[in-house]
């Protein structure tokens, strides 16, 4: 496949201008682990109900009690791009279905412009105001968005969209504007399927978590469906702005670009997630924050953009990629026979 030609720091510069003129830190997290463990949805549970692809500290586990697990102290390497940033971003997997039942799990590819092993590419965007409060995560926080159980569209769904990407890269609205959609895209793309996965930007100022994991955080009211960064209002409820996190993630389907590899059926697509769902609409991201002390803050203060910034120390990407951990549960999550393994009890053919 033809990799995706290098987005310049210029280039971004004109994407946000295009929506809002915000500075986006814009950075690669390399593949930490892939296993059935969600320390914040089923913590405790080995395996969880469905797998999963980590980025970021390895000191990710099975439980991750925000009372006892500092992610900063525990961590002993990140696989993200800034060595300050501890914290853990993950997302369901995307398998592609053969005709013959199987499961083969697609892999990840690193962004425009970025290097890595697969992973994701995390966003931090501040207020394109400089002079507009935003407050960093405190440690302790967590959040979630999406649902793994659902199986049709809705709830905040324009913040979870999917993209056939073309071989040279699609930069229009990066945060799930035409042509992105909920569902899978329907045929072949060039440059693979990206995954847009975006937060919200209120928080009520007092948990840093709650029983749903997303009732302590809101999206603002008066924002556009497609805005970039924190816009519109908070509500009084929920007061307080905070960056709005985002992951972007470049699934490669390319291998699989094969009319004879797809259903026989035309109006089938392949590809699944790991939740058992066939459409698309069960992409979640869990997310625990990680930063070492006020790093973040400070790169929120800075405005910092890109994958560079003058607050925060960088490394390497090899140093990055090395930053991998063992699997807590001994499963093979490359590929499978059935359904009911690697994703989990529930099903959804259709």
């Amino acid at each position: 496949m033809r990799l995706p030609t290098p987005l310049s720091l210029a280039l971004l510069a004109r994407l946000a201008s295009s929506q809002g003129t915000m500075p986006m830190m814009r950075f690669q997290c390399s593949q930490l682990v892939v296993e059935r463990l969600d320390p914040l949805v089923n913590p405790g549970t080995a395996p969880s109900p469905h797998l999963h692809q980590i980025v970021g500290g390895n000191s990710f586990n099975i439980s991750m009690d925000p009372l006892t697990h500092d992610l900063p102290t525990k961590s002993t390497c990140t696989s993200c791009t800034f060595s300050e940033d501890f914290s853990n971003y993950w997302t369901a997997v995307m398998y592609y279905r053969a005709r013959n039942g199987s499961f083969t799990r697609v892999h990840q590819l690193p962004n425009e412009g970025l290097k890595g092993n697969g992973g994701i590419t995390i966003y931090y965007i501040a207020p394109s105001n400089k002079k507009a409060a935003v407050t960093a995560f405190r440690p302790g926080f967590r959040m979630l968005v999406g649902d793994a159980s659902r199986t049709a569209p809705g709830g905040p769904a324009r913040k979870i969209c999917h993209r056939c990407m073309p071989a040279s890269g699609d930069n229009r609205n990066i945060n799930c504007g035409a042509p992105d959609t909920p569902e899978f895209p329907k045929g072949f793309c060039a440059g693979g399927i990206r995954t847009i996965i975006t937060f919200p930007t209120c928080w009520d100022g007092k948990n840093t978590d709650s029983p749903d994991h997303m009732s302590h955080v809101a999206y603002a009211t008066g924002a556009g469906a497609n805005d970039v960064g924190p816009t519109g209002s908070c509500p009084a409820s929920h007061p307080v702005v905070i960056p709005q996190l985002m992951y972007e993630i470049i699934w490669d389907t390319t291998p699989f670009s094969k009319k004879e590899l797809w259903p026989e059926d035309a109006s089938q697509q392949p590809f699944v997630w790991s939740t058992g769902d066939t459409h698309g609409y069960s992409q979640h991201g869990d997310y625990v924050f990680g930063w070492k002390g006020d790093s973040l803050q400070k790169a929120m203060d800075a405005r910092c953009n890109g994958d560079t910034c003058s607050v925060l120390e960088l490394q390497s990407t090899d140093e990055a990629v090395k930053c991998t951990k063992a699997t807590d549960v001994e499963e093979e999550v490359d590929g499978c026979e059935s359904m009911s393994f690697p994703f989990g009890a529930r099903t959804n053919y259709t």
